[in-house]
């Protein structure tokens, strides 16, 4: 039989539920959050759990779907079916449920993939945007309908405006009249009881033919409606009496459009609501930083990196549980304030939170087994009315768990036993933890009996845990080592809290011979268990460090292996690149010198002559000349054989070997290496004085320049033409005097000068970047540009 009730609020899981609850969209999803409670079976909770997995996964890939705040319209469609008009605000929150259902219609859309077991509900979601439409159109908010609702309110409403003008005209003349300004107590038009009057002073109430509809309160003055306009406010009244009739026949018709979908919207509110509280499951994963676990029905539980989502996510110590595969009953030991009783909590709670569908806050690979009903029996539950003390309160839990469970239950005990007679206690608790097994059922305890820690040495299927206590520092570390017993560390705690050392040291005098050995052997067994787990840490950096050097090591010995890949396979191109010349000109000075011979010692010349220029072009395919030329620098004079140079694409000085060619390239000795290149590549060395002074030149210009150059140009009242002049001109000094932003001022007006400016910036070699400016910039006129 399953049973969650009393475990739901021992462990804090409405706690959970009301964080839920706050981060649903909806009223309708809110309220689910605050009823869930967990399932029993595997086949439930694992389609809960892939809900939630699958909505977490939507709302990573397209951002979380917008649910409106949407309210429960069930009872508003079914007074429609019955024929009862509804009201605006009844029409316009049934426009935004089918506005919301649209929208998530639209969210999931050709997104069915990624939706998974969410794509059944959104495929029962049915739009109908013509009813949303019509309501729209007709309902501009709950107190105003629109003009445009029908054609006839449209033509009444034209009517009641013309009949206010043409009262509001006659009233004016008795306003503005000479004759009755005296009588007058205000020059106002006013209305009473729907009426329009004016206020006329109550001594001259005679003096003006008509109606009184009103007095003041003090009695000076009453409101009377002339005779000449009780027609007009007459037809103005029918007017008024048409419009509320017109309306109320298109709230019918609405109301009509809404019966007729009734169901619908019935359905589509169930689903969104269920969407909804879904979307929050995924929400509360993401707050949570929690993950899905698997599942089992009578396999290991398995918590890796478990925190209690109750305690600060930042500061909570992960802890490891394990219960259920080797050993079926866990016996918990360990100092106060250790962590005991947080471990008990986060285990049930955690069952509970993953069998009601919502991920937990454990690491990936933790498996949860599902239970049919969780029993808890932790805290201080004594009560002065009913007469418990805290034994007898915790025994009238331990009763009632007794009677409940079974081979399908988790039942947790925090410090069993405790509150009696301590051997009394540890002999009861040890009964319990045998009769709970006795029915199959998986059980954790927390305890300080030393009976009970020998009682889980000794007996097969149940094992010892203990909350770790640092020893140096005399502090709990909230970690959970299975395996091992703990010490309670009494005298090491009391010792820190400074109780005197000669009560401590007779208290260690007054203990059994036989427990003092049993906790002397446990002490030295968590000091060489906590020296081996610092071992293996260190060992752990060590391999970790190591990896890390030998995936560095790996990864630059690939680089370089890559680099010399490249560089052999460029040599082996460059080489055969020569091999292939090599070979055509020795081939083509072979057929050149056969020619030769077979013509003649007289065509030996010319056969010499061929050879070279073939050697010649072949060269200049293996090593051909790059032209990098400076274009603003013009050669003096013809260069020849001898001439100092410097050679550009090198910036190194050299020497010419020979004359140069008719095109233009020669052979320059810079250095050990001799090179080919082109003269438009080489500067004279005796131009070196004059470029020099050239430089000096345009550094003094550039100094210039910097004292009155400013940062912003202002081209208002130009033309395109003139303005690009401007600008071409300040960008050009702006890079002289080495500026990388400036603004260009062209004022808002038609934006035609600001669209010239933006296609020549556009194309601008010499411009980074441009964008309007921001406040305090100049904000639409002006441009920021940013230089190269």
């Amino acid at each position: 039989m399953m049973d969650f009730t009393k475990a739901i609020t021992t462990l804090e899981f409405d706690k959970i539920t009301e964080r839920l609850a706050s981060l649903a969209q909806t009223e309708g999803a809110k309220a689910l959050a605050r009823k869930l409670v967990p399932y029993g079976d595997i086949v439930t909770v694992s389609k809960k759990l892939r809900e939630t997995t699958d909505a977490k996964a939507m709302t990573a890939a397209n951002g979380s779907p917008s649910f409106g705040g949407i309210i429960d319209v069930t009872a508003s469609a079914d007074r429609a079916a019955k024929g009862a008009m509804l009201s605006t605000r009844e029409l316009l929150d049934i426009a935004d449920l089918l506005n919301v259902t649209s929208r998530l219609v639209a969210y999931a859309g050709d997104k069915g993939a990624t939706a998974g077991s969410l794509s059944e509900i959104f495929s029962r979601l049915i739009p109908n945007t013509r009813v949303e439409s019509a309501i729209k159109r007709a309902i501009i908010s709950e107190d105003m309908i629109a003009d445009d609702a029908s054609p006839k309110l449209y033509e009444i409403r034209r009517s009641i405006k013309i009949a206010n003008n043409k009262i509001r005209e006659i009233l004016q003349r008795f306003i503005t009249g000479d004759g009755y300004s005296k009588v007058l107590q205000e020059n106002i038009i006013t209305q009473r009881n729907g009426r329009f009057v004016i206020p006329v002073k109550v001594e001259h109430k005679g003096e003006v033919k008509g109606l009184v509809h009103d007095t003041s309160s003090s009695g000076a003055t009453v409101f009377i409606e002339p005779i000449a306009v009780v027609e007009q406010n007459n037809a103005l009244k029918e007017l008024e009496i048409a419009e509320n009739k017109e309306i109320e026949r298109i709230l019918y018709e609405l109301s009509e459009d809404v019966a007729a979908i009734s169901e619908v919207l019935t359905y589509n509110y169930l689903n969104i609501t269920e969407l909804a509280f879904i979307f929050a499951k995924a929400e509360l994963s993401w707050y949570y930083r929690a993950t899905s676990p698997e599942l089992t029905e009578d396999g290991e539980i398995s918590l890796i990196a478990a925190r209690h989502p109750l305690l600060n996510k930042d500061t909570c110590v992960p802890i490891d549980i394990r219960l259920g595969g080797e050993f079926d009953a866990l016996i918990i030991t360990g100092p106060n304030t250790g962590g005991k009783t947080v471990t008990m909590k986060t285990l049930g709670l955690l069952t509970l939170m993953a069998q009601a569908g919502l991920h937990i806050p454990c690491r990936d690979g933790s498996v949860v087994r599902v239970f049919e009903s969780v029993h808890a029996d932790i805290g201080d539950e004594q009560s002065i009315e009913q007469s418990l003390s805290t034994f007898s309160a915790h025994m009238k839990n331990i009763v009632h768990i007794l009677k409940e469970a079974d081979d399908k239950s988790l039942v947790l005990f925090d410090e069993l036993g405790a509150g009696t007679d301590p051997v009394e206690g540890a002999a009861l608790a040890v009964s319990i933890i045998e009769r709970v097994r006795s029915y199959g059922a998986v059980t954790a305890a927390t305890t300080h009996y030393s009976e009970m820690k020998v009682y889980a040495l000794e007996t097969e299927g149940v094992c010892n845990a203990a909350c770790e206590f640092d020893i140096h520092t005399l502090a709990p570390t909230f970690r959970l080592i299975i395996g091992a017993p703990g010490k309670s560390n009494a005298f090491a705690i009391s010792r820190r809290l400074g109780l005197d050392e000669g009560v401590i040291t007779r208290a260690g005098e007054l203990i059994d011979k036989g427990n003092k050995t049993f906790d002397h052997v446990l002490g030295k067994l968590e000091t060489a268990r906590q020296e081996i787990e610092e071992k293996n840490a260190a060992l752990e950096r060590i391999k970790k460090e190591y990896e890390e050097k030998l995936e560095k090591a790996e990864r630059e010995a690939k680089r370089i292996l890559a680099d010399a890949e490249r560089r052999a396979k460029a040599t082996e191109a460059r080489a055969q690149s020569m091999l292939d010349s090599a070979r055509a000109t020795s081939e083509y000075v072979l057929a050149e010198l056969d020619r030769a011979k077979k013509a003649g010692f007289h065509s030996l010349d010319e056969a010499k002559q061929n050879v070279r220029r073939s050697i010649k072009e072949t060269d200049d395919l293996v090593n051909p000349v790059v032209d990098t030329r400076d274009k603003g620098y013009v050669l003096p004079r013809p260069l020849r054989a001898g001439d100092e140079v410097i050679v550009m694409t090198l910036d190194r000085r050299g020497t010419l070997l020979g004359d140069p060619d008719a095109k233009g390239n020669v052979t320059v000795k810079t250095g050990l290496i001799t090179t080919k290149t082109n003269i438009k590549n080489l500067k004279l060395c005796e131009d070196a004085e004059v470029t020099a002074k050239t430089v000096a030149k345009t550094v003094a210009k550039s100094n210039s320049l910097a004292k009155d150059f400013k940062i912003e140009i202002d081209l208002r009242g130009m033309t395109g033409e003139e303005a690009w002049m401007a600008v071409d001109q300040y960008l050009d000094n702006a890079i002289l005097v080495g500026m990388h932003s400036v603004r260009l001022i062209h004022g808002k007006g038609t934006g035609a000068l600001k669209r010239y400016l933006w296609e020549a910036l556009r194309i601008d070699r010499r411009v980074r970047s441009y964008r309007i400016g921001q406040y305090g910039e100049g904000d639409g006129g002006v441009t920021v540009v940013e230089l190269k």
